[in-house]
């Protein structure tokens, strides 16, 4: 049985911070440390067995923008990982549907997947429209390969999936 947690960045012990580094790592094939360190006002879910963490998810505050309407309190979800060992035993899925959870006050979900498959299979939907990123005023349409799902709270007011949806720019991934 995985035993799920929910903690702020700002709590995290350093002991759950390296297994957090070491795990994504892992399985992103980076140094995740560096990410890490980029935004600091993030919570993490944290999925352990034994005392192991063996699944991580995490969500920060992104506004997105549907089309010309207005911004959307969001939050935008990265750093999902399950141990190599680990997979397909539920783990991964728990903490996602706890992520799903702790955001229904939001607005709205958002990811930018590698195995856009698995996360329908959680409820999330493919956008269909054209993505941008706003930076210094001005939009930037974004590759035809970035892939984004959107994830429906209690709170997603209606949405056109085939508009288009603005992110603002970061310094790093821009989805």
């Amino acid at each position: 049985m995985v035993e799920v947690l929910t903690r702020h960045a700002s709590v995290l012990t350093a002991d759950q911070t390296s297994a957090v580094i070491a795990l994504c790592s892992q399985v992103f094939q980076i140094d995740y440390a560096w990410y890490m360190d980029l935004c600091p006002d993030r919570m993490h879910v944290l999925g352990y067995v034994d005392g192991q963490l063996v699944a991580h998810a995490l969500w920060l505050d992104r506004p997105l923008r549907v089309g010309r309407g207005p911004w959307l309190r969001s939050a935008y979800v990265e750093g999902v990982a399950t141990h190599a060992a680990h997979r397909s035993r539920g783990y991964g899925a728990a903490v996602m549907r706890r992520v799903q959870a702790e955001i229904a006050g939001y607005d709205l979900g958002a990811l930018s997947p590698a195995v856009p498959a698995w996360y329908a299979t959680l409820g999330w939907e493919r956008w269909q429209g054209p993505l941008w990123i706003e930076h210094d005023g001005a939009l930037e349409a974004t590759p035809d390969d970035e892939l984004v799902l959107i994830y429906r709270t209690p709170c997603t007011p209606a949405l056109d999936l085939h508009a288009a949806l603005t992110a603002p720019w970061r310094p790093f991934e821009q989805w």
